[in-house]
């Protein structure tokens, strides 16, 4: 086992051993691998710097590397598709420790052989780490606590733009497996640019949902730097409400140009909530809610959700009405209700007619007072024909009552 800063700058030998070299980085190829194999040095003379294959090098070590032939190619180095230096893009920079939840700094790569080949094994992340890189050899110490993240563990390595394509690849599977509050403030302990590429690396699902969970400045940073495209599809993957509130912190010419580029069916329900300000139920509420009319029997409401192609992440209530294919809102039922229910009982003697509801232009904190005060987990919107609008759901309307320093924490109680 090696550390890189036990070799950078270390001679490197021919075949008869006399110097040739130093070595000024090591060359990894980065792909699907969990620990990414190293393919050769980047070597410098006077002024040149070289690259030496893996193939050309019988061993390497604290004390240099050994080459096994004579012949050296000078040709200047050159970065190709796929590599990642070590010393350049690893050493110092973040990188998302998807095991350990958290954003930490590089202070050493560790480095070990398995067989005939060298394969970056970890990233020393405590203070020995750099203490080993700017000491004399033996001045810190072997007895000292070393921690050293598993490379298999790295979900995303904050380096520079030209790397970064390549590294993300193998990031997209190891970040999907954290929740998406749990990207969204790993996202946000980097920089805007770093925070960009990891939403881009990320199923547009799962990266509507991260998105969700950052500020809507964040989010609009985020997405006026994306694929027009791409951006446009995020947006129809969010909540039409999420979706309008970004909307509002783009600029006109930006909106309009996503909003374009939405599919229809997404962008009708996002054009329904644009009209309303957002300080109102309105501009607070949700057009993803289930109706169902109350004609209906328990049985074949249950079954309708069955067969539903989509359904709202978060079903608390269904919204019974007048008839088939009205708005008209009669009453509602909890979902848990429904399924203790009866199912030969028309929804209209098992759901309930006194209800609490909003107007869309009632104030959105009065609107999040209601909630709160009635223990509700969402409540209607309904319009001055008596038709439901919408809904607020009780996420919303905390973030509204809640200290700034706890929106954060919404997600873990709610989502």
């Amino acid at each position: 086992m090696l550390y890189l800063s036990q070799i950078l700058g270390s001679p490197i030998y021919d075949a008869e051993g006399e110097k040739i070299a130093a070595i000024k980085d090591v060359v990894v190829r980065y792909g699907d691998e969990d620990y990414p194999p190293v393919i050769g040095l980047a070597a410098r003379f006077r002024h040149r710097v070289f690259f030496m294959p893996r193939s050309k090098i019988s061993s390497l070590g604290k004390n240099g590397a050994r080459m096994n032939s004579e012949t050296i190619d000078l040709k200047p180095f050159n970065r190709r598709t796929g590599e990642v230096l070590l010393a350049k893009d690893v050493l110092d920079n973040q990188l998302i420790d998807v095991d350990g939840k958290r954003v930490v700094r590089v202070n050493d790569v560790q480095i070990i052989q398995v067989g005939l080949h060298w394969r970056v094994s970890g990233a020393d992340i405590s203070l020995q780490g750099f203490l080993r890189r700017l000491m004399p050899v033996g001045f810190y110490g072997s007895n000292r606590t070393v921690e050293v993240l598993d490379w298999a563990d790295v979900g995303y390595l904050a380096t520079d733009k030209s790397t970064v394509a390549v590294q993300l690849k193998s990031s997209k599977d190891k970040l999907s497996r954290l929740h998406p509050v749990e990207i969204a403030q790993l996202a946000e302990a980097l920089s805007p640019i770093h925070r960009t590429e990891i939403v881009e690396s990320l199923d547009n699902e799962i990266a509507a949902d991260t998105l969700e969970e950052m500020s809507t400045e964040n989010q609009a940073r985020i997405l006026e730097k994306m694929d027009e495209e791409r951006a446009a599809d995020i947006l129809e993957e969010m909540s039409p409400d999420d979706a309008v509130d970004v909307l509002g912190e783009l600029s006109d010419a930006k909106a309009q140009e996503l909003f374009d580029l939405m599919e229809e069916d997404e962008k009708a329900d996002v054009a329904e909530l644009l009209p309303f300000h957002k300080d109102t139920a309105g501009g607070l509420m949700t057009t993803e809610f289930v109706t169902f009319p109350k004609d209906l029997t328990v049985g074949q409401a249950i079954a309708r959700l069955r067969e539903m192609a989509e359904t709202p992440n978060m079903i608390y209530y269904l919204y019974i009405v007048e008839q088939e294919n009205s708005w008209k809102l009669e009453g509602l039922i909890s979902l848990r209700n429904l399924i203790l229910a009866d199912p030969t009982l028309p929804l209209s003697e098992v759901m309930r007619d006194k209800f609490q509801f909003a107007h869309p232009n009632d104030d959105a904190e009065e609107v999040a007072q209601t909630i709160a005060e009635y223990n509700l987990l969402a409540l209607p919107v309904v319009d001055d024909l008596g038709e439901i609008a919408g809904i607020v759901t009780v996420d919303d309307a905390m973030e509204i009552l809640l200290p700034k320093n706890l929106n954060k924490r919404l997600p873990r109680m709610f989502g």
